[in-house]
């Protein structure tokens, strides 16, 4: 019913918005700065989202993807001086250096995936964070699988040991063991947020040692998990896919995604009846 009732005061939102002739003539001017290749699904997510707002005329889109954390804030800066009106990223890890950038730009608006830890979330009038609640759907997917194991063990591949990983690892292993407290689960980081080859190579380690029910926290996971003829879980996006593309048997793979396009539309909103209010008014 949530989705519902936003769907469509955004219908509504975005009629008024066309009707007034300003719409398509004001679009705002968003820019995505990634740190993955957009094969990694956190970076897709957001980018799919923006370009779907993109190819619906609703607002200007540009992006770099493959920024390191070292090379981030010159790219926030550039995009800051090039006249958008949002900037969409991540601030893991550059937390108080992207707020700092947004204190000398205090006309542009931030939205940043970061959950705020330690910084306070918001920050100013024009930086806002987001985050995801996947840990939930973890939990969940957990408990199935502590019923569906047979050897008693899990196996679970993530990126990096950070809070942002370890809660859904955390929440996964909860749910398993509420339902079997004598399930093993084994734990492997590849330090890497996007390595499949790499990934794979773990969780063929973890299934020689007898997992049979893996969870993918990262790409190539999934590959193991087919070519083993095991179940794995995801999550984010639609891990159905093999990592070449084609489609995997429901049987393999099970998933919790995240709804990352209506994150998007809130503040792209939010933004557009601003620009023409300075726009008419002058700031």
């Amino acid at each position: 019913m949530k989705i519902g009732r936003f769907s469509r005061l955004l219908i509504i939102t975005l009629c008024s918005f066309l009707l007034s002739g300003q719409a398509l003539a004001d679009k705002i001017k968003v820019s995505g700065i990634y740190t993955q290749p957009l094969q990694q699904k956190w970076d897709a997510r957001l980018h799919l989202a923006l370009q779907a707002a993109a190819d619906a005329g609703e607002i200007e889109y540009v992006f770099s993807e493959k920024v390191s954390n070292t090379d981030y804030v010159r790219v926030l800066r550039e995009y800051s001086e090039s006249g958008v009106d949002l900037v969409v990223g991540e601030a893991f890890g550059i937390s108080a250096e992207a707020r700092k950038v947004a204190d000398d730009y205090p006309n542009i608006a931030y939205l940043m995936g970061d959950p705020g830890s330690g910084y306070g979330g918001e920050h100013g009038s024009n930086f806002s964070v987001f985050d995801n609640y996947i840990h939930e759907p973890c939990y969940l997917m957990g408990i199935i699988a502590g019923g569906m194991t047979k050897t008693n063990k899990i196996g679970m591949v993530g990126g990096y040991a950070i809070g942002e990983v370890n809660r859904l690892f955390h929440a996964f292993m909860a749910g398993a063991r509420s339902v079997n407290p004598e399930v093993e689960l084994k734990v492997s980081f590849i330090g890497s947020w996007y390595d499949p080859p790499k990934a794979k190579e773990a969780a063929f380690a973890q299934i020689e040692a007898g997992v049979d029910v893996l969870y993918a926290e990262r790409a190539g996971v999934t590959d193991a998990a087919r070519e083993r003829n095991i179940l794995a879980f995801g999550n984010v996006n639609d891990m159905n896919q093999e990592e070449n593309g084609h489609r995997m048997s429901w049987s393999h793979l099970l998933y919790g995604i995240w709804k990352t396009q209506l994150i998007m539309q809130s503040p792209v909103l939010k933004l557009v009846p601003s620009k023409q209010r300075i726009i008419k008014n002058g700031p």
